[in-house]
């Protein structure tokens, strides 16, 4: 004998959407608002970087545009650690790498690259390089990511290699063909080097970065243990379509920076 069905109580109403909260890159009322937000993201991410062994000694940058004097880039110090950098630490230079605020010197060789892409690029907020263990193996392969992982296809005919190597970038002319290679795209593989990423926001170009490491990473290690199934091209496109923004890559972004931002809060000093 089956019982009778005794309906439970009436379940609370939904929410309003709009009242619910989703973070969206922010507005700012003047330029000194806006460059302070950059430094701090700008901090915050070469920490994360930090975290994840990114750093090799002295190699390995993160710069953003400064938003008034957008010929002039915010970039760590050179020589210090990236998990020891705050705010007040940061350094202004100009195109020709001439420290224009700050204490210390800047790594001529990663400013020249990193000038040269942000000259080509006035889209560009934030240009992030570093030598990487999984991006330079890759880069040792001279090869693209394929489009094997959803992440993956984030960069799917959105990033390019640059195919030549002839030792440490120290002139502006090597900078200028690495900003050609890289074109509209969001990721450079530089052969030999390792990886480049930029982005509209320093979170977006940080975002690109580890993502692109970690499918380096994924490639790599599928690619021991068998042969990866390639995604076709029409998913890989809608795919790329649906999570290669910028504003996706901000919103991936957004728990890390929380995450750093909260256990080190003296990164903003």
């Amino acid at each position: 004998m089956h019982g009778t069905y005794e309906p439970g109580p009436t379940p609370p109403a939904p929410l309003p959407t709009d009242s619910l909260r989703f973070a969206m890159p922010p507005m700012h009322d003047s330029v000194e608002d806006e460059r302070r937000h950059r430094k701090e993201r700008l901090a915050g991410a070469l920490r994360l970087f930090g975290r994840q062994g990114f750093e090799d000694g002295v190699s390995g940058h993160i710069t953003a545009r400064d938003p008034e004097f957008t010929d002039c880039f915010w970039v760590n110090p050179f020589g210090m650690p990236f998990k020891h950098v705050t705010v007040s630490d940061l350094v202004l230079a100009n195109t020709d790498g001439q420290v224009v605020e700050g204490r210390y010197h800047v790594n001529q060789a990663a400013f020249t690259v990193h000038a040269q892409v942000h000259a080509a690029r006035p889209d560009v907020v934030a240009v992030a390089h570093c030598h990487s263990v999984h991006g330079r193996a890759l880069s040792a392969l001279g090869e693209l990511l394929d489009p094997i992982t959803q992440e993956s296809c984030a960069f799917y005919e959105d990033h390019a290699v640059y195919d030549a190597y002839s030792g440490v970038a120290v002139d502006t002319a090597e900078g200028r063909r690495i900003a050609a290679a890289l074109g509209s795209g969001k990721g450079l593989v530089l052969r030999n080097h390792g990886l480049l990423t930029v982005g509209d926001s320093v979170d977006a170009a940080a975002w690109w970065f580890l993502s692109m490491e970690r499918s380096a990473q994924v490639q790599l290690t599928a690619r021991a243990a068998g042969r990866p199934i390639l995604i076709d091209h029409k998913a890989a496109v809608a795919t790329r379509e649906q999570l290669g923004g910028d504003l996706v890559a901000w919103i991936n972004y957004q728990p890390l920076w929380q995450d750093i931002s909260r256990s080190e809060p003296d990164l903003l000093s």
